[in-house]
């Protein structure tokens, strides 16, 4: 498809995602906080769906996943790779109730920020390390024990696709320090919604779901090396 193309269908598409979202957002942010915990998750990731349908039909990206059926019944910690703003949107609304842990800066943002705050994220202060990765654990306990699952990117941040990059390990601790099991999670979305680019390219979105790891007794780095390894096994399994 020519890039002039492109460029228009994906300024088309943030046209709508930016509109939509403050709507929502704001009805969110009005009317969430009358309702439990529990049930403002179907209601608020309604908007993460229409994304999904949306960057589909409207740039043409679309996804297929593979292994639904492993997902456990109880709370467990989901660990995903982080390439896209895709997998933030589209495993939000996979996997309910979940909340996740991310940046504190990012419940500031008006309108988004201000509803992603009424699902009880895990925020943490990333200047201060030691008293993150504690109110980390800590409020990773009280979300499992809450019956909520927990999405963690171990790499931090967002990277290009084909880096090998450092897997932080406190995804796996507070997997070990609550007794869930982790949920690994590959995907190749920066292939087609990168990050930080305007254009996306049309074309199909793998997502594998593994089967849950155990965790009672594990050591977390070697823990995390196993999930990493998972990532990358199903990543390089992907035809070009």
């Amino acid at each position: 498809m020519p890039m002039p193309m492109l460029i228009l269908r994906s300024v088309l598409f943030y046209i709508v995602y930016a509109v939509t979202l403050i709507v929502h957002a704001s009805l969110c942010v009005l009317l969430g906080w009358l309702l439990p915990l529990k049930t403002r998750f179907p209601l608020f990731v309604q908007w993460n769906r229409f994304v999904v349908w949306w960057v589909g039909i409207c740039c043409g990206v679309r996804y297929e996943i593979h292994g639904r059926e492993k997902v456990p019944a109880h709370p467990f910690i989901v660990l995903s790779n982080h390439q896209s703003p895709w997998e933030t949107v589209f495993l939000y609304y996979q996997f309910q109730p979940l909340c996740a842990v991310l940046k504190r800066e990012l419940l500031r943002i008006p309108f988004f920020g201000w509803a992603l705050a009424l699902l009880a994220p895990i925020a943490i202060d990333r200047s201060k390390r030691r008293n993150a990765r504690d109110s980390m654990l800590q409020q990773g306990q009280q979300r499992v024990t809450a019956g909520i699952s927990i999405l963690v990117f171990p790499e931090g941040t967002r990277g290009d696709p084909g880096q090998d990059r450092k897997y932080f390990t406190g995804g796996a601790e507070m997997a070990i320090a609550t007794g869930a099991r982790i949920v690994p999670v590959a995907h190749n979305a920066g292939h087609y919604w990168p990050a930080h680019k305007l254009v996306k390219t049309p074309g199909t979105i793998q997502v594998f779901i593994g089967e849950p790891i155990e965790t009672a007794g594990r050591d977390p780095r070697e823990l995390m090396e196993q999930v990493k390894q998972w990532i990358n096994s199903r990543l390089a399994s992907i035809p070009s």
